[in-house]
């Protein structure tokens, strides 16, 4: 008896390829009505949902978000503090991937993909970073950029890692990692949170070079001198007191990864809430 190594013709060919891992976007908002329409228009078409976490805004900052883009997840949040609003925010999140994002245009959503292609190879979390060839800031005044220095420095001593910029809250992760960061901080410190657990859990972690813009319109909530204290603070305990509910995790991984920028232009200026709102209602583009 003969054996035919032919495949039948009515076998139907497939692309034996994995695919693509889903992306979530989540952005805090408080007051940012004159700065979310450049954000939001500036997302790569490939995110696949948008999850703004906003609860005390009093500039219908939902409603201009909303008339920019219809498809958002919008969830109600009262309490305070950047913390509790992106936990919330990764909460409703459905994607494979999640990026954490700015409101306020300081950070550029066209950056997006260069987060994202490291995590859907070797990678579970990535950084941004202003201190590495092809990052840079327009906002980091001298204080602020030593005080960055210093507290970097000592969270590499402690952590035996190589980071170059600790205070940057520009990052993206595998959604399984929730599970093991354990996420509890309720404010800013919530990025330095996220920075030691993943070095404490082994995960592998790659930092790429991101620039930071000044934000659009309005004052910045981040004090120099309080924040600064209270990432001091967060480092302390978490170097000393969390322990990673892993065993024989994968060692850290930190690498460089260069990248150019997409060339979408988007006219950078504070946009008026009811000129959007008006033209939304006309079905015309701002």
């Amino acid at each position: 008896m003969s054996i035919s190594t032919q495949l039948p013709i009515t076998f139907p060919t497939l692309a034996f390829e994995a695919p693509r891992a889903s992306v979530s976007v989540v952005i805090p908002t408080l007051n940012e009505a004159r700065n979310i329409p450049w954000v939001l228009r500036r997302i790569p078409s490939y995110v696949d949902e948008v999850v703004i976490v906003d609860g005390r805004s009093t500039d219908n900052t939902v409603g201009v978000a909303r008339a920019i883009r219809e498809n958002l997840v919008i969830v109600d949040e009262q309490r305070k503090g950047k913390g509790v609003a992106l936990r919330s925010g990764f909460a409703a999140a459905s994607g494979d991937i999640i990026v954490m994002l700015d409101a306020d245009g300081s950070m550029d959503p066209q950056e997006i993909g260069w987060f994202v292609a490291p995590l859907q190879h070797d990678f579970d979390f990535v950084k941004g970073s202003r201190h590495v060839t092809g990052g840079g800031s327009e906002d980091l005044t001298r204080l602020r950029k030593a005080g960055n220095r210093a507290l970097t420095g000592l969270a590499n001593a402690v952590l035996h890692s190589n980071y170059s910029d600790l205070c940057y809250g520009y990052i993206a992760f595998r959604r399984e990692c929730l599970e093991i960061l354990q996420l509890e901080s309720d404010g800013f410190e919530i990025e330095t949170e996220l920075i030691v657990r993943a070095a404490k859990a082994g995960l592998r972690i790659a930092e790429v070079p991101s620039l930071e813009l000044d934000r659009i319109s309005g004052a910045s909530n981040l004090q120099t001198f309080r924040d600064g204290w209270r990432v001091l603070g967060t480092l302390a305990r978490e170097c000393t007191m969390w322990e990673a509910p892993t065993a024989g995790a994968r060692p850290e991984a930190l690498r460089r990864v260069k990248y150019t920028y997409a060339n979408v232009s988007v006219p950078r200026t504070p946009m008026d809430p009811q000129t959007v709102l008006s033209a939304a209602r006309g079905g015309q583009h701002v």
